[in-house]
């Protein structure tokens, strides 16, 4: 007798469903208005719920915050995976800089693909622990991303260049970001850009 093993996805409960969509919605509000800047109620009307509902999938509004912090950084690895996918050989990691940099990525923080550490990452440290918890790992996870693009990752001078890629790209958003001169801001990227070819080698 054969026995096969189906591999299908998972199917979300209705409940998860509407879990997941509370997330996205409070994950479009951090990269929008900070951490400080969600509302419980607008999350809830942003996801097509009523504001009662939501203690049925968070116990507070940290819990939601950690959780919300996770599902933004898992859509910008996405977004940044995308881009990997997309490049011919050899040139993943500037492909990972260049939508890290786009026009796209300045004009539209709150986007799916939008990086909430550039959007929010200096009220970070006034969060509650679960959160600041949460932002650490998806840092990692970023810095992981990029240093799997280098020939020798795993090595600490490929760890290390990472780490400064990350921060030259998230530095460099942050300052495009806050201009209010649209050559200034892509002045700024193209500068950036520069630097981490210089880092990359």
């Amino acid at each position: 007798m054969m026995i096969i093993i189906s591999h299908m996805p998972k199917t979300l409960s209705r409940k998860e469903q509407t879990r997941e969509r509370i997330l996205r919605a409070a994950a479009r509000a951090i990269r929008k208005h900070g951490y400080d800047g969600v509302g419980v109620a607008d999350v809830m009307k942003q996801a097509g719920l009523t504001h009662g509902g939501f203690y049925a999938h968070f116990a507070s509004r940290d819990a939601l915050l950690a959780q919300a912090a996770e599902q933004a950084g898992v859509e910008s690895t996405e977004n940044l995976s995308r881009a990997i996918a997309r490049a011919k050989p050899g040139e993943e990691l500037m492909a990972v800089v260049d939508s890290y940099l786009s026009d796209a990525h300045v004009e539209a923080p709150e986007q799916g693909m939008g990086c909430a550490l550039a959007a929010a990452g200096s009220e970070v440290p006034r969060q509650q622990q679960e959160v600041r918890r949460a932002v650490k790992r998806r840092i990692k996870d970023m810095i992981g991303l990029v240093e799997r693009q280098f020939p020798d990752w795993g090595k600490q001078a490929a760890h290390d260049k990472a780490m400064a890629v990350v921060a030259s790209m998230v530095g460099a958003l942050m300052v495009a970001r806050a201009v209010d001169d649209p050559q200034l801001s892509k002045e700024i990227r193209k500068a950036a850009r520069e630097l981490i070819c210089r880092v990359i080698g």
